[in-house]
């Protein structure tokens, strides 16, 4: 029986190790980086991002790193295709365009929540709103006096 070839994704992975299900991982350097291959009964998979694509790491240090917190602290190293000093390929450049945008809006949310619980919590002179439509009527006849406009005769 030929081993399949497949791609799996992260929570895939983690599950399967977790179960002690996997027979061989392989940490395989290609262009730009390093990615996870792993071996569970007939199937040999590759580790993909949720897009599908192939997850690259460029530093080997990092893929330990992930690799480990996975409880996964053996795995074998193919650097066949290693090239030290390769730019690592950046398909999606507006990651970090986005990620700035994000911490924005998480900026701007927690600034706009602490206005709106500031203004819960202030315990100062309140209002009605017939009161404050009576100040602004007084405010905007003393404008148009001023500036020599007939007033409203509503």
């Amino acid at each position: 029986m030929t081993a399949q070839t497949a791609t799996i994704d992260q929570a895939m992975l983690e599950k399967l190790a977790a179960s002690g299900s996997l027979q061989c991982v392989r940490v395989v350097a290609q262009t730009g980086g390093w990615r996870i291959v792993v071996r569970y009964g007939t199937s040999e998979s590759t580790l993909v991002v949720r897009r599908g694509n192939i997850r690259v790491w460029p530093k080997l240090d990092t893929l330990v790193t992930f690799l480990v917190r996975m409880q996964i602290a053996e795995f074998e190293v193919d650097a066949t295709a290693f090239q030290p000093g390769t730019p690592v390929a950046r398909p999606r450049l507006d990651a970090a365009e986005r990620m700035r945008a994000a911490h924005e809006a998480a900026a701007y949310d927690r600034w706009f929540k602490g206005q709106v619980q500031g203004g819960l919590e202030d315990k100062g002179p309140t209002a009605t709103h017939e009161e404050v439509e009576r100040e602004m009527d007084a405010l905007k006849a003393a404008v148009r006096a001023r500036a020599g406009e007939p007033g409203d005769k509503a």
